[in-house]
């Protein structure tokens, strides 16, 4: 990884992270550089310290740092446990891997990750990607949008089926809700990144793929047989706009 420079964003309080890393040399750069940037970083060398601080309700991060390999488990298992737990469910997760190999990623992704970086990578991307899933998290208007029996709280910041809160990570509502603001329009890949406004990602990243899957998973009735969220053959994504017999 490149060497750390100065932050421009220094002198402001930008939220907590939870870097979750054996890698001591890596740890201390990112918590220099993310302390820079204004937020408040805690450390943890494994597992079982990162467990212990995400079992303090009072004092949960923004957003966990967590590298795919360390000596007492790995990131996937952990990621996984996180997403069972209720009150750890939206809590934005950035996977970092040193292998850098696509099916780690996509892995990463269905376990519930809602971004991965392999390693090296440059401090500002890491940044910029820490800052994008913190964006896609902060509280919304108290607005509700409506199709069928689904609804999308942008308050609340969850969907619901037939009044069921739907099992959706932060990235996966934020990629919902830019659809369905876009309700009966056909979508590509590069679209949707780009509504997004997140990090810059390959025109064929099968991120966004990932995350369509896990969403049908939770919102239609069939996953195997959608009919909220419709692939266009070449095209991309369309969600559709009336729905349940509307």
């Amino acid at each position: 990884m490149s060497s750390m420079v100065a932050s421009p964003d220094s002198g402001r309080s930008a939220g907590q992270v939870l870097i979750v890393d054996d890698d001591a040399r890596l740890a201390d750069m990112l918590q220099g550089y993310l302390g820079g940037a204004g937020f408040r970083v805690m450390v943890a060398p494994n597992l079982t310290q990162a467990r212990s601080q995400l079992a303090l309700r009072s004092a949960l991060p923004d957003l966990v740092i967590l590298d795919l390999m360390l000596p007492d488990g790995d990131g996937l298992d952990f990621c996984r446990l996180l997403r069972a737990e209720p009150h750890l469910r939206a809590l934005p997760v950035l996977m970092l891997s040193a292998r850098g190999e696509p099916l780690d990623r996509v892995l990463g992704l269905e376990l519930g990750a809602d971004d991965y970086l392999p390693k090296p990578f440059e401090p500002r991307e890491l940044l910029a990607r820490v800052k994008a899933l913190l964006r896609r998290g902060a509280p919304a208007t108290a607005e509700t949008l409506r199709f069928g029996r689904l609804e999308i709280d942008l308050g609340e910041r969850v969907a619901r089926l037939s009044g069921q809160v739907c099992d959706l990570t932060s990235h996966q509502f934020e990629l919902l809700l830019v659809m369905a603001r876009h309700a009966g329009r056909v979508m590509s890949r590069d679209q949707i990144m780009d509504a997004l406004k997140g990090h810059p990602l390959e025109a064929f990243d099968r991120s966004i793929d990932v995350h369509i899957s896990r969403i049908r998973a939770a919102i239609e009735d069939d996953p195997k047989a959608p009919k909220r969220v419709l692939t266009v053959r070449g095209a991309g994504y369309v969600f559709a706009r009336k729905q349940d017999g509307e």
